[in-house]
């Protein structure tokens, strides 16, 4: 066998054992072992595996911040008390309680990324269900899996793959909103009315009104505001083209310390919560995908971008991305992504298209983003699951009009 089969043979099972998790060992496991074999089979030398992990330091940084972040919102029960809050006010009303519980998701999503709505907002929405004595909570809890992809796209801070994707090039945002706010629209309008509608009759049940919830503590103010202040420097920092990784860890961190003072608290109570096993992985993922560089993929992907008019490499790559991200996960399709664009030099709006290929067409399946996966485990914590193929379906109906919507919005 060639070297570039043994790299895609190696690289494919690491992949999927992210995916599958055999043996229930974490995903980081896998991605680790997958580059650690190419580093010590030679089909990739140190140096180059050293250069795929580099590659990767804005990405670390941004997620390290945002898991402070949202650790701190859990630990302080920001997010349960907001979904408290949010049931009460549906006053009852099923479908009242849909679009508040898929507003906060929406503010969560942009402000706070795709991965912490899948942590942390879908453990509060089961405890926000529970309260309101709701017998059927998997079409509230599917919220969570599908806005967190629908709406990754509002901010350049909504996703860490937008950062994979634009790498050192992050357009300031005054540039971003223009280009993204309308195919954003339309993927959350779109998601939000098709995700109702396969769900209504599940939705019929009664909603029961829960108790008057907890009062915020101090600390959860201080979490809350923490959360603002980071939004409103990461949206400064995207406005002045600024790499958002540095701003978003040290955010997390002063907004960390400041309420483990002023709540007494060891850092430990975040230290443990805190999911440190996504940046190894997130490492692994770099290494293979510096591996692919080595073959014909990346080459081959760029060649079909350079083919035809702009319009047509758009939705090629916008529509083949979104089924890649499904068969190998979002992030690591996105890096293989990010280096046939840069290779192929493709027009500002096959670069977009690509991106909202790899945020949005991960709604198809279970396997198409970390989010989901997450999702996924966080669902299983609450006694509930959802299997591949019922997951497929429901992405099938409510993915491809969201994603076409969204392509078709870059022209208009």
């Amino acid at each position: 066998m060639s070297h570039p089969l043994f790299i895609w043979i190696i690289s494919l099972a690491a992949i999927a054992g992210v995916i599958i998790r055999p043996f229930r060992f974490p995903e980081a496991v896998w991605a680790v072992a997958g580059a650690a074999l190419l580093t010590i089979l030679q089909l990739i030398s140190p140096a180059q595996a050293g250069h795929g992990i580099a590659k990767g330091a804005d990405v670390y940084l941004f997620l390290l911040g945002m898991m402070l972040l949202a650790e701190v919102a859990r630990e302080e029960e920001l997010f349960t008390w907001l979904a408290a809050k949010a049931t009460l006010q549906a006053n009852g009303s099923s479908k009242k309680l849909f679009l508040l519980i898929y507003t906060v998701g929406i503010l969560v999503t942009a402000f706070l990324s795709n991965d912490a709505t899948a942590v942390v907002l879908t453990p509060a929405v089961a405890a926000a269900v529970r309260a309101a004595r709701i017998t059927k909570p998997l079409p509230y809890l599917l919220i969570c899996a599908f806005i967190a992809n629908a709406a990754s796209f509002i901010l350049p801070i909504s996703n860490p793959a937008n950062l994979v994707i634009y790498g050192s090039h992050m357009p300031p945002l005054l540039q971003w909103l223009p280009r993204y706010i309308l195919p954003s629209i339309l993927s959350i309008v779109i998601t939000c009315i098709l995700l109702y509608l396969t769900q209504r009759k599940a939705l019929a049940g009664p909603v029961g009104i829960p108790p008057i919830p907890f009062p915020l503590s101090s600390t959860g103010k201080v979490a809350a505001w923490g959360i603002a202040a980071t939004a409103l420097v990461l949206l400064t920092s995207s406005a002045l083209d600024i790499p958002l990784g540095l701003p978003t860890a040290l955010t997390g961190l002063l907004t960390s310390a400041i309420v483990l003072f002023k709540a007494k608290k060891s850092p430990m109570a975040i230290i443990k919560g805190v999911s440190w096993s996504v940046l190894p992985l997130v490492a692994g993922l770099f290494v293979i995908v510096e591996a692919l560089n080595k073959t014909a993929f990346v080459r081959t992907i760029s060649d079909l971008l350079r083919q035809g008019s702009a319009p047509r490499a758009a939705w090629i790559g916008g529509i083949g991305i979104a089924l890649l991200s499904n068969l190998m996960n979002n992030l690591p399709s996105g890096l293989v992504a990010a280096d046939a664009i840069q290779l192929a030099r493709v027009p500002e709006s096959v670069r977009s298209a690509i991106l909202i290929g790899v945020d949005l067409g991960p709604n198809l399946s279970v396997t198409g983003s970390l989010a989901t996966i997450l999702w996924l485990v966080a669902l299983k914590r609450e006694g509930q699951a959802i299997n591949a193929w019922t997951f497929l379906k429901l992405g099938m109906l409510i993915m491809t009009p969201a994603l076409l919507a969204a392509l078709a919005a870059l022209w208009l």
